[in-house]
């Protein structure tokens, strides 16, 4: 049986700006299962979603920063090519781009509202898809989102796109060496992949892990 996500079938479902529609929200979907995509502004998160969830699903914005909605869709999974009907209704959630620098003081004031909600309130059975850039791993920012959810019970997977823009074997030799040290710093990181959404280096098998922890919380 081959399982995969159903391109081009993931349809939106709202965004939520305020802290308050999302907490009522979330309380109320609050046994769901879902996939939050979390990372920097510019880390080629929405490239990601398109490549594993269908073009244009997720809007790629030409400025940085400037989106602070939290977008939500639902996707489904094939079962060797067709619709599986057995599965539960799942949820991808679209976070915001975190540090960038670039934004007022309110907008700022707003996302760390809205962040503390969204992951105080998020479905238990939910897990994040943290996206870095391989050229540039664990900047501030990064380090500062894995602090902020450390006071969370949420399972992790860091994923490090653009791979394919790092030209010397020095680069992909020391990329290597994060993988054991990030696992073992950061209790919540169950998996680390290298990818590159433009290639689809990578790809593959991050879908299949993120499936299998799907179907590993439905069985649960």
């Amino acid at each position: 049986m081959t399982l995969e996500f159903a391109k081009g079938r993931t349809t939106f479902k709202m965004g939520i700006s305020n802290p308050d529609q999302l907490k009522d929200w979330l309380e109320i979907n609050s046994e769901k299962i879902g996939l939050v995509f979390a990372g920097r502004s510019n880390v080629g998160k929405s490239s990601l979603i398109n490549t594993l969830f269908g073009k244009n699903t997720a809007r790629i914005s030409r400025t940085p920063g400037r989106t602070k909605v939290i977008n939500i869709f639902t996707f489904e999974i094939n079962s060797d090519g067709k619709k599986d009907d057995s599965l539960p209704e799942l949820f991808l959630f679209d976070l915001p781009g975190y540090g960038y620098a670039e934004i007022s003081k309110e907008m700022s004031r707003n996302w760390d509202q809205l962040m503390h909600v969204f992951f105080s309130n998020l479905p238990k059975k939910s897990f994040i898809i943290n996206i870095q850039d391989a050229r540039h791993p664990n900047q501030k920012p990064d380090m500062e989102f894995q602090s902020f959810l450390k006071n969370f019970d949420l399972e992790t997977t860091m994923v490090f796109n653009k791979i394919d823009k790092l030209k010397k074997q020095k680069e992909k030799s020391q990329l290597n060496k994060l993988k054991p040290k990030l696992i073992k710093e950061f209790k919540w990181v169950k998996f680390v992949h290298f990818v590159s959404a433009e290639k689809r280096t990578g790809t593959n098998q991050l879908e299949n892990s993120m499936i299998t922890s799907i179907i590993n919380r439905i069985d649960n």
